[in-house]
């Protein structure tokens, strides 16, 4: 059976490991890193040299110690924030190490620091070697491949021992290509070695990983909402509208007064909507709800009695029972829980529509929870909401398709304020119950 496996095609030889574009990349980066130890190499040389009373560059003893003293100077820097994001930048262009096996953005931990201070140092350290070998090897074969042929050369001090010009000329060439393969074989060892350790020094920390998840769950937080909003809106409009168009047709011929009716209340419907639509849209295209042209969020005070309106008008028997309690208008509710009111009270008449059959009896009252935080006299107020319908047959829409994401929805809005929702068969029919507590009062200027 023939193999057709993509990686094994893929794979590199030896002669891609050693000289293929990867392996040129991360030669690439090595001399990077030499490049930017020279600051710290300079340094080093000056104080060591003043230390030594004499010209460290005249001295190949006085260099390597100035090379010493220049890595340790490079870790210092290294626990800059900004050096990790750097350094993971220009591993993900040049080293071919997997972008989400290094971590985002700055170090911000002590731990993330000193990992990056490592990273620097072996970057910096063993970039300067490679980049110093990068300069000198060549030119050294070179000359010992044509000191055979140029006996001019042979005349020059260069090098020393065998690596020099007083080497045996016919063995000369033998050492030259040597030294290339050494320093091939060195640049590729020095990249693989970083290659491996980049994730290990670079990648996120626990703290990073925590931050991300935090992120995450963020952006997550904001989808749902969004998803909330659409759903409700838009799901609630479509259903309603859907019926008062059915209902229209019906009686098309026989009640022309019910037909304009409902026809106003697709008006009416649907306008509103596309303000609802336009203002969820906003919030998604730039994350900014309070526009001045932005459309207010429905609330039980203003909207309740439309949005019963709307339901009616498509043929549905809604009773409604009110009961504002000691606040006495639902304009003195907190606003944030009139607004998820409305949209509980907004997903339960359009289960009723989509599923239902018969009349809606919608209860809405405010109620004193005893034996709980919140007043001074151990009762706090809880806005208690209830609706009830016979269970459908299947013959008002079409199968259901929506997955009770709007009752999720509806359990999540309560969540957020600390209540519950509940759903379900209960005595014979349909109940969707909601408890949003409003604490010790009821506030109107409460967000």
């Amino acid at each position: 059976m023939r193999d057709t496996g993509a990686p094994a095609a893929r794979r590199p030889g030896g002669s891609g490991r050693l000289l293929g574009s990867r392996a040129r990349l991360r030669w690439v980066h090595l001399i990077l890193g030499g490049a930017l130890l020279m600051p710290y190499f300079l340094l080093a040389q000056v104080v060591v040299g003043v230390i030594a009373g004499t010209n460290a560059l005249a001295s190949t003893p006085l260099t390597f110690i100035a090379y010493g003293v220049s890595v340790p100077l490079a870790a210092v820097t290294g626990l800059l924030g900004l050096v990790r994001q750097m350094s993971v930048v220009a591993v993900r262009a040049l080293c071919g190490v997997p972008g989400e096996r290094l971590a985002e953005g700055p170090a911000r931990s002590w731990a993330a620091r000193g990992r990056t201070a490592a990273w620097w140092s072996l970057h910096l350290g063993i970039g300067a070697l490679v980049s110093g070998m990068s300069l000198a090897v060549p030119p050294m074969a070179v000359v010992l491949l044509l000191l055979p042929f140029v006996s001019a050369l042979r005349d020059m001090p260069v090098g020393s021992g065998l690596l020099s010009t007083a080497a045996d000329p016919y063995v000369s060439p033998f050492l030259g290509i040597g030294l290339l393969v050494g320093l091939v074989l060195c640049a590729a060892g020095a990249g693989a070695l970083l290659a491996r350790l980049a994730p290990v020094l670079l990648g996120p920390t626990p703290a990073d990983r925590l931050a991300a998840a935090e992120e995450r769950a963020a952006d997550l937080a904001v989808r749902n909402r969004l998803a909330r909003e659409l759903h409700d809106a838009v799901g609630h409009a479509l259903s309603a509208v859907t019926l008062q168009a059915v209902a229209a047709r019906r009686v098309l011929d026989s009640d022309p007064a019910f037909v304009r009716e409902a026809l106003a209340a697709i008006e009416d419907t649907t306008r509103r909507t596309v303000g609802e639509l336009d203002t969820v849209l906003g919030l998604l295209r730039d994350g900014d709800p309070a526009r001045p042209d932005a459309a207010p969020a429905p609330t039980l005070a203003a909207d309740l009695d439309g949005l019963l309106a709307r339901t009616r008008a498509a043929g549905t028997t809604v009773t409604s029972r009110q009961d504002p309690g000691p606040a006495g208008d639902w304009a003195q509710l907190p606003e944030i829980a009139s607004r998820e009111a409305y949209r509980i009270v907004q997903e339960g008449l359009s289960n009723a529509l989509r599923h239902g059959a018969g009349p809606v009896e919608l209860h809405i009252a405010v109620t004193d929870a005893r034996d709980a935080p919140g007043g001074k006299d151990g009762t706090h107020r809880e806005l208690e909401i209830t609706m009830t319908n016979p269970p459908g047959t299947g013959e008002a829409l079409p199968d259901r398709t929506t997955g009770g994401r709007g009752l999720h929805g509806a359990a999540e809005r309560a969540a957020l304020l600390g209540g519950t929702v509940e759903a379900g068969p209960h005595a014979g029919l349909w109940r969707l119950r909601a408890v949003l507590p409003l604490g010790g009062g009821t506030g109107g200027g409460s967000r």
